[in-house]
């Protein structure tokens, strides 16, 4: 199997910046395509971004211009830079890491999550 930690969420104000890392250890060799999700209250799960192995990256239409998504395959590392952040960010971030894009990310791996709060 393989296990995903993330760090980096935080309250911050609308306008400023944050970071979230994603560490993931055990089955690497199952792990092509990492990528972050978002569930805000009352709300279903979306992805935000993702990345596979090659360096191809997805975005959300909402996040295009604002976010950033970076991988360091030596350290197993997924990052998300989330810049002029908005109180519509607000939700808990979760990585996910699967084997393809083909199948969905239910099929992969889940973080525990990290919460973003993005106050106006």
């Amino acid at each position: 199997q393989v296990q995903l930690v993330e760090s980096g969420g935080g309250l911050v104000q609308a306008g400023g910046s944050l970071r979230l890392s994603c560490v993931a250890s055990g089955r690497i060799f199952m792990i092509n395509v990492m990528g972050w999700y978002r569930q805000a209250s009352g709300k279903q799960r979306e992805l935000v971004a993702d990345i596979d192995s090659g360096g191809t990256t997805n975005y959300a239409d909402s996040v295009k211009g604002r976010f950033t998504i970076s991988r360091d395959n030596a350290k197993n590392t997924v990052y998300l830079q989330m810049n002029r952040l908005e109180p519509e960010d607000t939700a808990v971030y979760y990585c996910n890491a699967r084997l393809s894009r083909v199948l969905g990310p239910n099929f992969g791996s889940w973080g525990q999550g990290t919460q973003v709060t993005v106050s106006s």
